[in-house]
């Protein structure tokens, strides 16, 4: 596990119909690989994406029937590329939708989904109010996925609030945590950097994190700066404000030389629990 490989994330700022978001994205892919990208990652609705009255608008779509699938396999397919698809919106039961992330290798095939766990439903300073649970279904599974480098363990976004999900990712042999994202601006100023070191520092892997940019035309507004922080915490690349492509060096040695120096992921010691906490109720799974 010692070959270094290139990352890169896009950073894109959606609007609300698919067509331009994704000749847009595909045309930043197949410049990061260019590049020599061989994982390019998307952030959390990239392929469209508007706020209104607090709640995400966006097109769902059933999994067989999303125009980004077909388009991002074609591109793996005929790039050799890794693709991580930050988050598509797809029909679930109940009129609901999935957040769900996935994971396409170089012949094109999906090797991983992941659905959003955690939902963002918070009333902000100011009256800036989000209720995903509104339209969201929330998943139930962690999910780990094999790449040539190590492991991939996934979230999306608000999941980032919730350590327990890297730490279970991180002890089941995730190398690499992917958080795609389209993190507010009021959160993301406050928060973004401080919690995606703290999630790479207590798990000892890198952290990969595609943020969406912008102010969006029913309100609210994505943080950007998409960051890639390895396993000491620092951060390596910052996508800033703009759109664009970030790009990074990843050394998979540098997982084992930080879990050297800190084991901390071998020293979890059994503990009764206060009165009225939530049990864990996650299991983690391979793709």
């Amino acid at each position: 596990m010692t070959e270094r490989f290139s990352v890169a994330l896009i950073q894109n700022h959606a609007g609300p119909e698919v067509g331009p978001n994704l000749e847009e994205t595909l045309a930043m892919s197949r410049e990061a690989a260019a590049k020599g990208a061989k994982l390019v990652m998307l952030p959390e609705y990239f392929s469209a994406l508007d706020v209104r009255d607090g709640r995400l608008v966006f097109q769902a779509f059933p999994e067989a029937g999303h125009p980004a699938l077909p388009a991002y396999r074609q591109l793996a397919r005929e790039l050799g590329l890794w693709v991580q698809l930050g988050s598509l919106p797809i029909e679930a039961a109940g009129g609901k939708v999935n957040n769900r992330g996935y994971l396409l290798d170089p012949e094109g095939a999906v090797v991983a989904r992941y659905d959003k766990v955690h939902l963002f439903d918070v009333d902000l300073a100011g009256g800036e109010s989000y209720r995903e649970s509104a339209t969201i279904a929330p998943g139930d599974r962690a999910v780990l996925a094999d790449l040539p480098w190590g492991k991939l363990g996934f979230s999306i976004c608000y999941d980032l609030r919730f350590p327990q999900l890297y730490r279970a990712l991180a002890q089941a042999g995730a190398d690499f945590l992917t958080v795609p994202a389209a993190f507010t601006k009021t959160t993301g100023e406050a928060h973004w950097h401080v919690l995606l070191r703290a999630r790479a520092i207590e798990s000892g892997c890198y952290v990969l994190a595609p943020c969406q940019t912008g102010e969006h035309a029913g309100g609210g507004a994505c943080f950007g700066h998409s960051l890639v922080v390895d396993p000491w915490g620092r951060v390596i690349a910052d996508g800033g404000e703009e759109t664009g492509i970030v790009m990074a060096e990843i050394d998979p040695a540098e997982v084992p030389k930080a879990r050297a120096m800190i084991p901390a992921l071998q020293h979890d010691r059994p503990f009764a629990a206060p009165s009225g906490s939530m049990p864990q109720r996650l299991a983690v799974g391979a793709a």
